[in-house]
């Protein structure tokens, strides 16, 4: 299987964006923060939704291709909507992951017409000093030019101990293939999700919300998601469920998460 990578072109920016599937339904995924896009791993997402395909047609967008010195994760919801209209996106079945899940959020408060149903994965309506601590860190490796670190500090974060382990030699292959530009994009990205906040904003939503989190997540805390579910638990559309032992990338290695996400769509 060979995905291809397309590219969504506004007045002000451009998006690449890849899709797959054959169902009558529209999921778009929001990846979260990573050191190289999501657009190189395109065949490996096609892969672990296969069993999506026949319900959905799957969109996957990277962050828009030109980004400016600053750009906040509002920035990014705001481009990702006009990237949606431009597609003619509307009332779709919407998974946001960490950084991706912020932008959902943004797209749930803002542009309510654009999501049927949301699903927010190891994410925050909230990122406090204490919870950017991490991704500062990612941010200084990253400026200093240090790729390995860089990589090995993102994995010993976002993945339990055991599967750190097992992927440790790759994700050093990984970072010997990381560029300059590359490196320039993920601080920019990463900065701008310093001071998010759309916390006292939840009460605009609309629409179903899932929040899946994770006790141990080392990067966000798993009261980041607490916090969303102490704003939405009056609402009988809301549901909430943490895992335990999976860090924070559950959304990668938590066998039953794909699952979970498809009940809640089909519900």
């Amino acid at each position: 299987m060979s995905i291809q990578i397309e590219t969504v072109r506004t007045e002000r920016f451009s998006m690449r964006y890849f899709r797959f599937g054959r169902g009558d339904k529209t999921l778009v995924i929001l990846p979260g923060l990573s050191i190289q896009s999501v657009m190189g791993a395109a065949d490996a997402v096609a892969a672990a939704y296969q069993s999506l395909e026949d319900s959905y047609t799957i969109y996957v967008f990277d962050r828009r291709a030109e980004l400016p010195s600053l750009y906040t994760v509002r920035d990014m919801a705001r481009d990702t909507a006009e990237a949606f209209a431009a597609l003619g996106l509307r009332k779709v079945c919407l998974f946001g992951a960490s950084q991706g899940g912020m932008i959902a959020l943004v797209l749930a408060v803002e542009h309510p017409e654009l999501v049927g149903k949301m699903v927010l994965g190891s994410s925050s309506a909230h990122v406090q000093q204490a919870q950017y601590r991490v991704i500062e860190d990612w941010v200084r490796l990253a400026k200093a030019g240090d790729r390995e670190g860089l990589y090995l500090a993102f994995g010993r974060e976002i993945y339990p101990p055991e599967v750190f382990k097992q992927y440790r030699d790759t994700l050093i292959a990984a970072a010997a293939a990381v560029t300059n530009a590359e490196l320039s994009r993920f601080i920019i990205l990463a900065e701008g999700i310093k001071d998010f906040n759309v916390s006292d904003e939840l009460e605009k939503i609309r629409c179903p919300v899932l929040a899946l989190g994770v006790y141990e997540d080392a990067v966000l805390d798993s009261d980041a998601t607490m916090e969303i579910a102490e704003k939405l638990d009056d609402r009988p559309d809301f549901r909430l469920y943490l895992y335990v032992g999976y860090g924070h990338a559950a959304f990668d290695t938590a066998p039953d998460y794909r699952r979970r996400i498809l009940s809640f769509f089909e519900s």
